[in-house]
């Protein structure tokens, strides 16, 4: 099975690209998952203009079936860190002490909820986060469920369901379940191009979130090697 994953949405973002993205999600008939920055500070994003009508935007999303994340809280990067999950070595959130990602958990789950947006999914700027973000989530959120690390199938672990977010394009994988995750805001022609062709070949392989897709397996000794050659390849 696939998810769609995108990413960056916010009140600064290319919504040229954005709405060509749903356009083509439509054709297919895909209801991704999308995340949210609730109080974006990241300077590239905020070169975009901004969205005044961005909050009816994302709840015509939901209102299609798309399922909304909680995307951090201001995108803007505090760390050289790389956590649990180092696909990259800077974060919002690993390494910081606990009480500051209680903070951004709780001010960020603020403005969703404000807005009438309750998120079930969490997924870290740069994928990068540590035990002290999970245990923020516990303690600010309901959210249990997190959009990121590298494994075949979606898991468990203590109290949290993992979806493996492996690649950044769509392309055949040998896993159970897969999560492509495209930033709409810095897509290009080729980038779309590629996706509508691979849409038209595979699009009844996605699916939407739901809690019924949720496994309490744990990681098995495939999903070890997996995520440790593919740490391995990035020097980790």
């Amino acid at each position: 099975m696939y998810f769609m994953r995108l990413d960056d949405a916010s009140v600064h973002m290319n919504i040229r690209n954005w709405r060509k993205m749903e356009s083509v999600l439509d054709h297919y008939g895909i209801r991704p998952i999308f995340g949210i920055i609730p109080h974006n500070e990241d300077s590239e994003l905020r070169k975009y203009p901004e969205v005044k009508d961005f909050w009816k935007i994302a709840a015509g999303w939901m209102e299609k079936g798309w399922t909304p994340a909680m995307h951090g809280y201001s995108h803007r990067f505090e760390t050289n860190m790389g956590g649990l999950n180092p696909v990259n070595l800077k974060s919002e959130f690993a390494g910081l002490p606990l009480d500051r990602q209680r903070e951004k958990i709780r001010l960020g789950m603020k403005i969703l909820e404000e807005q009438g947006i309750r998120p079930e999914i969490f997924f870290a700027p740069a994928h990068t986060f540590d035990i002290h973000t999970l245990d923020a989530l516990e303690l600010e959120s309901d959210i249990r469920v997190i959009s990121d690390t590298i494994a075949s199938d979606i898991y468990r672990k203590d109290k949290f369901y993992f979806l493996p977010q492996q690649t950044g394009r769509v392309r055949r994988l040998p896993f159970r379940c897969v999560t492509f995750c495209y930033h709409p805001n810095i897509m290009s022609d080729f980038d779309f191009n590629e996706l509508d062709a691979f849409l038209s070949r595979n699009a009844k392989r996605f699916i939407c979130f739901q809690k019924s897709v949720l496994k309490n397996r744990n990681p098995g000794i495939y999903d070890s090697l997996l995520k440790k050659v593919y740490f391995m390849r990035k020097g980790r």
